[in-house]
């Protein structure tokens, strides 16, 4: 049987384990979140200068029915409408919370850190690495 000495030290070696990980994680997802800023960077300068032209970012609630307008001009990514990019360059994922009368006000969202692979761990199933689907953007 375990003394009080023995597993202090058992769960101090856990607890540094888990905030070693937890900050190994958290430095990984800064490196790709500034990778992949780098790619959406290129991307609206390509945009910008081809005059690919830019609409309002409309958001989905997750029920999938009706659309929100939020004010933030860009581009969709994804045909579905999904995630977008504003003129600044800030990433975004469009399928929101439901919000009584959303249809008729203006909803408030905000950047995320993009990612390298756009729609990991979505519903859908359909991933694309961030770069292709920039590259299809450009030339829809």
């Amino acid at each position: 049987m375990p003394t009080s000495d023995e597993a202090e030290r058992h769960r101090a070696e856990q607890a540094e384990r888990a905030a070693y990980h937890a900050s190994a994680n958290r430095r990984r997802s800064e490196d790709e979140a500034a990778k992949a800023q780098q790619m959406i960077d290129r991307f609206v300068e390509r945009a910008t200068r081809a005059g690919l032209p830019t609409e309002e970012l409309t958001a989905r609630p997750w029920s999938g029915r009706g659309r929100y307008r939020t004010g933030v001009t860009g581009w969709f990514l994804r045909r579905n409408g999904s995630v977008g990019v504003d003129t600044e360059g800030r990433f975004y994922v469009l399928n929101v919370a439901p919000v009584p009368l959303g249809r008729w006000r203006r909803m408030t969202i905000e950047p995320s850190p993009p990612p390298l692979i756009v729609g990991m761990g979505g519903g859908d199933g359909e991933t694309f690495a961030l770069d292709e689907l920039l590259e299809m953007r450009l030339n829809w």
